[in-house]
């Protein structure tokens, strides 16, 4: 994994690991974000938003998900 995944990997578990498992869809992981859909990730030259990655992703994810790994497993993955 590159420094640029494993860092933003870091970041997807800390902003999602305080979710409310199970989630059934992307609006239940808003209330665990610290600045809601402002909230931005950053790492090496990549920068985004969770609104802006949660309009890349779409349907690459696969809700529902019972923790927190899982579902960075997807986004990584996405």
């Amino acid at each position: 994994m590159s420094d640029v995944k494993a860092e933003l990997r870091e970041q997807f578990m800390d902003a999602f690991g305080g979710a409310d498992f199970p989630v059934e869809n992307q609006m239940d992981l808003v209330p665990a974000l610290p600045d809601g859909p402002a909230t931005k990730f950053e790492a090496g030259d990549v920068s985004f938003t969770a609104m802006e990655m949660a309009a890349k992703l779409g349907s690459e994810q696969e809700f529902p998900y019972d923790d927190a790994e899982s579902l960075v497993d997807d986004i990584i993955d996405g």
